[in-house]
């Protein structure tokens, strides 16, 4: 199916189903992500030390709200399933950007840790151990406002935990 472009409100009585293979995404090699290509779907992280980087978020005001060229980005979501265990796994911003969220890492079901990102962090560090990214870590970042990506994520560890976030 062709892109479709809508003005105002859609509204669906049953709801909307995102399915098929066309939205998972398989990332094995370091990738930097689009809109058009990553957004809204699944990525799955098949890369144990890849170098995931989000789009820069364009919160320019069109001119008109209607324009299907828009480069406004604001509310696009990029939800990362790690599959392949993280050794040196990093989600990155263009550095301009910065995230804002924390995440829960999780060692077993009655042990884990909150981190919350700093003012300044702009990577998500994970080594499949002591800052998470075991294989079922999920971390979801969402262009919300000029240079912030919100993140959440519950990603599995093991040993004594500390911050995946950081300053790259």
């Amino acid at each position: 199916m062709a892109k479709s472009t809508f003005s105002g409100p859609v509204q669906s009585l049953a709801g909307f189903i995102s399915a098929g293979n066309a939205n998972v995404v398989s990332l094995t090699a370091d990738t930097t992500l689009t809109v058009a290509a990553h957004a809204g779907k699944v990525i799955l992280t098949n890369d144990a030390d890849g170098k995931f980087t989000l789009p820069s978020i364009v919160a320019t005001t069109p001119g008109a709200d209607d324009d299907p060229n828009q480069l406004n980005n604001l509310g696009a979501t990029f939800t990362f399933f790690v599959v392949t265990a993280a050794t040196d796994m990093d989600i990155l911003t263009d550095g301009t950007d910065k995230f804002v969220g924390g995440t829960y890492t999780g060692v077993t079901d009655s042990t884990g840790k909150t981190f919350i990102s700093g003012a300044s962090n702009d990577v998500i560090t994970m080594n499949g151990s002591t800052k998470g990214g075991l294989a079922g870590s999920i971390v979801k970042c969402t262009a919300i406002a000029s240079a912030k990506y919100a993140v959440e994520g519950i990603i599995l560890g093991s040993g004594t935990l500390v911050t995946p976030f950081a300053d790259a």
